[in-house]
């Protein structure tokens, strides 16, 4: 049973407002099924927006972010629990440590880092939670598409391919992570 949720989104609002207040959405959404938020511990944007949406919901938010973005104040200082970290490696460790699973909402490149560290650490078997990229307004479907590229040209192999969940809601995407089973790890011939 999922208990803390990993969300990785973009730390600005991005051009239409209803990426902000999806993000508000999942976080209320989240506190009102009593699973915890784990994020980036920033106050802006998308991720300011999802924090917002817990707390302002009586959620539990634990933010984890760099001494470095820290330093330039970023940080959401209201959150319950915010654990500064020296390195964006080691945020990533803590955010995956923390949580019972892991979701993408849009962003940008380090969004995108993010989601793919926790995705290819599933065929190596260093991560056995569930990844799903939230999928809102098709913002991911050609990654989607990619990685079905990859699956037919031979580098991604269907098991894996599999673990990667694509969902529009908030229901389907709980569903998933409450019946997932890691494959096992990749063996080379």
């Amino acid at each position: 049973m999922v208990k803390r949720i990993a969300v990785y989104c973009g730390a600005r609002n991005g051009n239409k407002e209803q990426y902000k207040e999806e993000a508000y959405a999942l976080g209320k959404w989240l506190a009102l099924h009593q699973i915890e938020l784990v994020y980036g511990g920033g106050k802006y944007g998308l991720m300011g927006a999802v924090a917002k949406g817990a707390l302002e919901n009586g959620g539990m938010v634990h933010g984890v972010i760099t001494e470095l973005l820290e330093s330039r104040g970023t940080a959401f200082e209201q959150v319950q629990d915010l654990i500064v970290v020296p390195d964006m490696d080691r945020r990533k460790e803590v955010m995956m440590e923390l949580a019972d699973g892991m979701v993408a909402l849009p962003g940008g490149v380090g969004t995108l880092e993010e989601i793919s560290q926790a995705a290819s650490w599933i065929t190596i078997g260093e991560n056995a939670k569930p990844v799903v990229f939230y999928n809102q307004d098709d913002f991911y479907t050609d990654l989607q598409k990619l990685f079905s590229h990859m699956n037919q040209e031979g580098f991604l192999e269907g098991p894996y391919l599999s673990s990667l969940h694509f969902s529009k809601s908030f229901e389907d995407m709980l569903a998933f992570m409450n019946d997932y089973q890691a494959p096992d790890h990749r063996t080379y011939e």
